[in-house]
């Protein structure tokens, strides 16, 4: 049962070969056998879980069908979830207890699925490698010795080890793309406001999205179906109909213009990645599409125009941290000031005071202009180039990441080489645009993603490049060796 897909577990369920609290107990047990070699969990809700399995087979029952009623998945841990702990991965948060539920949680339980847990992250989604969380670094299914890529390691590593369907994630910077390509898995960052942000704790507010991480195409369409939609407690949510996602996977890609930037192909790329990349493009072509060289002159100026403008939101967000109104509290503070300074030192890991540390010098007087709005009018850049650039093509295709997953421990004296890691991802998140990553090959052993790009609310045409890729390539059925 464990190697069931999200779609398949719905023809299953609904055939009735097996109930959803059968396989949620088969799930609960892989994770308690095999999650110790990962650590993709902070939480497990096994009591939660059973619940909500027999209701769904008793909604079942009573004649209710949908993809999603009585399916296992778990929740990236920065996803409020009412009476659980939601902790970020962080120290400052150990002792959370949401009082309510995120609305993303809330649409999903709404629809029936069933929560096997919480997944580990990078502390407050900070990172590229999940190494930064209080918990412990997690590991890659597909070599224990290498990273799961970040924020959303944990829900990666899950998924790929077969420990669940499908998860949710978030992405400020490529947290759900870049975790998808190092463990053979499909992600999907929605077109921001697409998802609602309420409930979902913040690192980056104008960049933040949440969106699914799963085994195939069919599977994110199944899982986005659920989130996406207009929230009107989320400001930042954009009230624009959510089409039917699964209608639209088979649609011929007979014609559909794919643009290859020159700029991905730089020294900085792992020749062997632009091989698969370019393998990629050729089985597109099979299916009819048709591809051009196109430029994107700004992406250059993205990573430094993101590690300015992501910082300062975080340093606003996460003020509120301060051993007073939320989180960790320090032992026996002389005065209010020492509260302050020992609570966010203690509470806070490195990254997360390094990035704390740039925003507020980013956004401090003197600096604001000179750093700040410097990386906005970078930003406006960015967006109008891929603006040009869907003028002229329906798609934008090109790796992931420059390389594959790197060793634990590898970049941490150098976090500066793990940010230039997101130079394909962070440049979506800054226009605020889709984007997915797909399975496409392997190097020395370890998984490599191909990312997609589309215009604004084009998720369904991503998935549907994805889908028909998919059904004419098998990257994304292998399986990590014991699991």
């Amino acid at each position: 049962m464990h190697q069931l897909t999200l779609a398949e577990i719905a023809r299953g369920l609904a055939d009735k070969k097996f109930s959803s609290e059968e396989l949620t107990k088969v799930l609960l047990a892989r994770i308690a056998q095999l999650d110790p070699q990962l650590n993709s969990f902070i939480s497990l809700t096994e009591d939660l879980a059973l619940q909500q399995a027999k209701a769904a087979d008793a909604r079942r029952a009573n004649g209710e069908s949908g993809a999603l009623l009585g399916a296992p998945i778990a929740h990236k841990d920065l996803f409020c979830t009412q009476g659980i702990r939601t902790s970020c991965g962080s120290k400052m948060l150990d002792n959370f207890k949401a009082p309510y539920d995120a609305t993303v949680v809330a649409k999903l339980a709404a629809a029936g699925a069933v929560t096997l847990g919480k997944t580990n992250m990078d502390e407050f989604a900070m990172g590229s490698a999940n190494e930064s969380s209080y918990y412990g670094a997690v590991k890659n299914p597909w070599n224990l010795e290498h990273v799961p890529g970040g924020s959303s390691g944990g829900s990666a590593a899950a998924v790929a080890a077969r420990l669940l369907p499908a998860a949710t994630a978030t992405d400020t910077g490529g947290s759900i793309r870049q975790p998808a390509a190092f463990t053979n898995l499909t992600g999907l960052k929605p077109t921001y406001g697409r998802v609602s942000r309420w409930g979902m704790i913040a690192y980056a507010s104008s960049l933040d999205q949440g969106g699914p991480l799963a085994r195939t195409a069919e599977d994110c369409a199944i899982l986005l179906q659920g989130m996406a939609g207009f929230d009107p407690q989320d400001s930042t949510s954009i009230d624009e109909p959510v089409p039917d996602y699964c209608a639209g996977l088979n649609g011929s890609l007979q014609g559909l213009r794919i643009g290859v930037p020159k700029e991905y192909f730089s020294a900085g790329l792992d020749p062997r990645i632009a091989d698969l990349v370019m393998a990629s493009v050729e089985e597109l072509k099979k299916l009819g599409a048709v591809v051009k060289e196109i430029s994107l002159p700004n992406m250059q100026h993205a990573i430094p125009a993101y590690y300015v403008i992501a910082p300062a939101e975080a340093s606003s967000n996460l003020s509120r941290f301060d051993g007073v109104r939320f989180g960790y509290r320090c032992e026996a503070p002389k005065n209010l000031e020492d509260l302050y300074k020992r609570s966010r030192g203690e509470g806070f890991g490195p990254e997360v005071q390094r990035r704390i540390m740039v925003g507020a010098y980013a956004l401090s007087a003197g600096y604001y202009d000179a750093y700040y709005l410097k990386a906005q009018k970078i930003r406006r850049l960015v967006k109008n180039d891929f603006m040009a650039a869907f003028n002229e093509v329906d798609v934008i295709l090109g790796p992931t990441t420059p390389n594959p997953a790197w060793k634990l421990g590898a970049k941490n004296s150098d976090p500066v080489a793990a940010y230039l890691e997101d130079v394909y991802t962070i440049t979506a998140n800054l226009a605020g645009l889709p984007g997915l990553s797909m399975p496409a090959g392997f190097v020395d052993g370890l998984p490599v993603g191909v990312q997609l790009l589309a215009p604004y609310f084009q998720e369904g045409r991503l998935l549907n490049v994805a889908h028909q890729y998919q059904l004419n390539t098998d990257w994304h059925t292998r399986t990590p060796t014991g699991f």
